[in-house]
Formats: structure tokens, C-alpha cells, sequence
């Protein structure tokens, strides 16, 4: 969706402002304090381990999972070398956001949850008056009403646990978190008031370039 500028470049590698944005990514996640990252990576990985290396200039510890073939965001966890031993935070590379990362997990244990994820207020207008009916009769006129929706953010924390529910195939985190919800695990939803954006499509991209001065001073 973000073609031709991804043809050469992997999308977290993509600039807004200044820097990549996985750079700015894990330089909001070392200002709360975690400095261990473990990046999947498939796509041109190359121009991502070579602008990382081990971290070390960045101040932070890289480890990375390469994929053969796209596994998605749940199915690279299936090939950790060493699974992790405490929770651990899974976020979308091609995301800007402002979120308080220890607020996030402090949430999670205080939920006692297997499974947060991040979730996002969105609202969609109808242009059309909408009308209500029962069987033929007419039960109700709204106009242009407003719907409100919750949509995943991209961002989780999972217990180590949860890596024994994934397959080593291409698996979503949707698929991940289905599945537990079919095993009634807990599983809970932390609504995302701060800055946040996807940057999927040019739009996007543009808006987080426009926006960038602004988030980064936040």
C-alpha cells in the first residue's frame, strides 16, 4: 500500500522526520526503560539489521528472528531461540504512539492477564439517514448516526505462555488471541487515549510526517 517507497526500503525503515520508524519506536520504549528488543524480520531484513546492528549504538540490546517466509506477527514468536521467562510487549513496526508503556503493563499484571491488547476508540459517520426496521414496518429514522467502534492498536503484552498456542506457521495476532478466547483465558483490552497512528497508506504517512514535530516533543 505504501509502493514504490517500499520497494527498496521495509516499511518501519520508512523516514518520518528524522528517522526510521522502528528507530523512534525503540527509543520511546527506551525512555520507559526497556532496553531488549528482539526484532522478527523478513522483508529486506538486511536494511534493517544493518542500520541496528546489536543495538549498542542506540543504547539497547537487538536480537532478531528472521523468517524464511511471512509468518505474521504471532507466528515469528513460534521461533524464539529462548522463550522469554516474564511478559514481554509485542508492537506493530510501522506504528507512531505516545503510550505509556509502564502504564501498559503495570495494567496487565493488575488484570492478572494472559493476553492486553491495545485497543482504539473509532468513530465512522453514515451519510445516510439510517432506517430501522421490523419485517416491513418502519421502527425508526436516524439521521446520519454515528457508530463507535474498538479496533486493535497493534500494540500487546502476552505472558510467556501464550507462545505453546502458536503454531510455527503464518498466524496473526487476532488468530492468537481467537484462540484464547475459545480456551476462556483472560484476556483484556487497554484503551488507548494517547497519540497513535498506523502509517499503512500514504495518507497516513503523510499525516505522521506533518504530525512528527508534535509527537516527538510529547
Amino acid at each position: 500500500r505504501l509502493r514504490p517507497l517500499t520497494k527498496k526500503t521495509p516499511k518501519p525503515m520508512l523516514k518520518v522526520g528524522d528517522k526510521p520508524i522502528l528507530q523512534t519506536l525503540i527509543e520511546k520504549f527506551r525512555e520507559n526503560g526497556y532496553k531488549n528488543f528482539v526484532i522478527c524480520v523478513n522483508y529486506k531484513s538486511n536494511v534493517i539489521k544493518d542500520f541496528f546492528s546489536d543495538g549498542d549504538k542506540f543504547g539497547v540490546k537487538i536480537e532478531y528472528i528472521q523468517e524464511k517466509s511471512r509468518m505474521g506477527t504471532a507466528g515469528a514468536l513460534s521461533l524464539f531461540k529462548k522463550k522469554p521467562t516474564e511478559p514481554f510487549f509485542v508492537i506493530n513496526g510501522d506504528l507512531l504512539t505516545n503510550l505509556d508503556f509502564e502504564k501498559l503493563l503495570n495494567f496487565h499484571y493488575d488484570q492478572n492477564s494472559e493476553a492486553t491488547m491495545c485497543v482504539r476508540e473509532y468513530n465512522i459517520e453514515s451519510p445516510y439517514g439510517e432506517v430501522k426496521l421490523d419485517n416491513e414496518k418502519i421502527k425508526s429514522i436516524e439521521e446520519k448516526p454515528k457508530h463507535k467502534y474498538y479496533v486493535n492498536a497493534g500494540v500487546y503484552v502476552l505472558e510467556p505462555k501464550c507462545i505453546s498456542l502458536i503454531p510455527k506457521k503464518y498466524f496473526d495476532m487476532p488468530s492468537l488471541f481467537k484462540i484464547m478466547i475459545k480456551k476462556n483465558k483472560n484476556i483484556v483490552s487497554f484503551p488507548l487515549g494517547e497519540y497513535w497512528l498506523d502509517i499503512g497508506k500514504f495518507n497516513d504517512y503523510k499525516k505522521a510526517n506533518i504530525d512528527f514535530d508534535f509527537f516527538i516533543s510529547q
